[in-house]
């Protein structure tokens, strides 16, 4: 290991001429990116600290938590981190890390991501970008139930006791393209762990709220590469997977990314977000295997999936999906910053310790040559502070349908 980190330094910019400097500091899916046309610049590492609040719940809650007897959910869990302490020789620490995911500290409580823009187009070494779709999306949003740090009610909403949902999503309304103006989706996720999540679509087109097979969401649909169970890194129902430990090693990953909103990379033809700073960071590997005998993992197109956890982030930086053949399908990579406000010229959006967010997201198909960028905030917004993370921004009931077919322009 210590041959590897010393083929990069701070200083180094990584370009293909040179990627193979890399080969052996990144997942193979971030290989393609880079030998395909993303430019790293390479960066002295940076301690990241949990958001205080996160921290205390961790220390206070997490030494009762423990898996269930057959080594799939939790006990004892309220909030925080449920393992601080991961033991790679533990039989189990390939769940334990998966789940440190789930109750990751990026957010809480609840989350409104406003504006935001993904571009949709064929990776293109040394070419311009030439975009096949633009979408524009009005709230990326979320409420937790479970787990809560930071925004009354303090650790869980009482509504958890009559629902048993752990978290709601609303993604909604797509402004653009204008075939899918006002389109817009549900999520619910339950503690439960053989309930699957809940999911509702609205499509003004046929003004009817569609009740969606648990399938769809590891699928990519519409010119967009993406799918729900990607959106924010791994998350699947957790249950639906089993989980191995590849081992854990220093990586690559871009965690103090310095642009907002990011680059459009103008080498590989806008697949990716370039130049930006990548540092080494240490990564837990977990493999993701389907289940094929329960909820939408019976129906899921991937074979397995590699997830490279960051150690202090409980977030992955990368995500690589292998086909039921074995071959190299789709990466996933995010770029995070690590600041106290997610654009610099914040004027509500402003919090009183740092903390991450992602400022951009793309999914790649390798085999088809075929990416989605996401820029987190949009390139062009009408308002980019973004991100409103913790802050009471949404509440229940923006998460529900009736809340979705009403944004409806």
């Amino acid at each position: 290991m210590a041959s590897a980190n010393a083929a990069v330094k701070p200083g180094d910019s990584i370009t293909p001429e040179n990627s193979a400097q890399v080969k052996d500091l990144v997942s193979p899916g971030v290989y393609y990116a880079v030998t395909h046309g993303m430019h790293m610049d390479i960066v002295a590492p940076e301690r990241i600290e949990w958001p205080p609040p996160y921290r205390e719940a961790t220390e206070k809650y997490s030494s009762q938590v423990r898996l269930t007897n057959d080594h799939r959910s939790l006990i004892g869990y309220v909030a925080g981190q449920p393992f601080p302490l991961i033991d790679p020789n533990d039989p189990y620490v390939g769940t334990k890390v998966i789940w440190n995911n789930v109750w990751r500290p990026i957010q809480s409580d609840d989350y409104d991501l406003r504006f935001f823009d993904c571009q949709s187009q064929y990776v293109r070494p040394g070419q311009d970008q030439n975009m096949i779709a633009d979408f524009e999306i009005g709230h990326y949003a979320g409420y937790n139930l479970f787990g809560r740090t930071e925004v009354e009610p303090i650790p869980v909403d009482p509504d958890f006791k009559q629902s048993g949902r752990m978290w709601l999503f609303a993604e909604y309304p797509v402004l653009s393209p204008e075939n899918m103006r006002g389109n817009g989706i549900i999520r619910y996720r339950y503690m439960e762990p053989k309930r699957g999540d809940d999911s509702w679509d609205w499509q003004p087109g046929t003004r009817r709220v569609r009740r969606l097979n648990e399938a769809i969401l590891s699928s990519a649909t519409n010119a967009s590469t993406f799918d729900p169970d990607h959106y924010s890194g791994f998350n699947p129902k957790t249950e639906q997977y089993n989980y191995k430990f590849l081992g854990d090693k220093q990586m690559l990953a871009s965690v103090h990314a310095v642009h907002s909103p990011e680059n459009t990379c103008a080498y590989d033809g806008g697949a990716t977000a370039c130049p930006e700073d990548w540092e080494m960071r240490h990564v837990y590997i977990v493999e993701a295997t389907p289940r094929r005998d329960i909820g939408q993992a019976g129906n899921a197109l991937d074979k397995l999936s590699n997830v490279y956890v960051d150690a202090e982030l409980g977030f992955q930086p990368y995500i690589d999906t292998y086909d039921r053949s074995g071959r190299l399908w789709r990466a996933h990579i995010y770029w995070l910053a690590y600041r106290d406000r997610p654009v610099p010229d914040a004027r509500v959006a402003i919090y009183p310790f740092k903390r991450e967010f992602v400022v951009g997201a793309a999914a790649i198909d390798v085999q088809g040559n075929y990416s989605t960028m996401c820029y987190l905030p949009g390139q062009h917004t009408p308002e980019h502070e973004c991100w409103y993370i913790n802050m009471g921004a949404i509440d229940k009931d923006f998460c529900s349908v009736k809340a979705m077919v009403a944004s409806a322009p």
